[in-house]
């Protein structure tokens, strides 16, 4: 969707697809242009090969653990507790922080762990209200309102990524972007 200049995508995919791989190489080809860019993102925690969680991470530093199987409080998602505290402290701030401060925002992943909390659902709300360039993650099978509104303001910019097309989609967005930001 482009209201004005603004442009919003989600990236969507099965797991393992490259989401988080494509929004990384977004971010760091952006910043390497001297764009301000602020969000959060998700990686799995591993152990032994076996995955027992998620961090939540800022983009420019700092990270929590946004689900785990050890943790013991939080909404329950099949095997994993989810730490609200720290999806809050972190990508919750780091989403109202880019809206003042930054060029684009980025989410990974509007997401069903993510989706418990009231906090993140406000933020997303706010960015999709907003004027920002955004680029969102959007679980794949998540039938959530939220979600489904991201995928329809998203319009022709909701991309499922896939093997063939995962290496060119972040040039293109990246394009984009670069593009909006010069006519502004």
């Amino acid at each position: 969707m482009e209201a004005g200049n603004r442009i919003l995508y989600a990236l969507t995919g099965r797991p393992g697809c490259g989401k988080t791989t494509a929004i990384l190489k977004i971010v760091k080809e952006l910043r390497d242009r001297n764009v301000k860019v602020d969000g959060m993102y998700t990686t799995e925690v591993r152990v032994a090969g076996r995955r027992v969680g998620f961090m939540v991470k800022r983009i420019g530093g700092g990270e929590g653990i946004l689900a785990h199987v050890n943790l013991r409080d939080g909404p329950r998602l099949g095997k994993y507790r989810v730490n609200l505290a720290d999806l809050e402290r972190i990508g919750v701030s780091a989403i109202l922080d880019g809206m003042r401060n930054a060029d684009l925002i980025v989410v990974d992943e509007v997401g069903p762990m993510e989706l418990f909390s009231q906090r993140f659902r406000d933020a997303i709300e706010r960015l999709l209200n907003s004027d920002k360039h955004a680029i969102l993650t959007v679980h794949y099978r998540s039938r959530d309102k939220l979600a489904m509104k991201v995928r329809r303001l998203a319009g022709d910019n909701l991309i499922t990524l896939n093997e063939m097309n995962r290496n060119e989609i972040p040039r293109t967005i990246v394009n984009r972007i670069l593009e909006a930001l010069r006519k502004q």
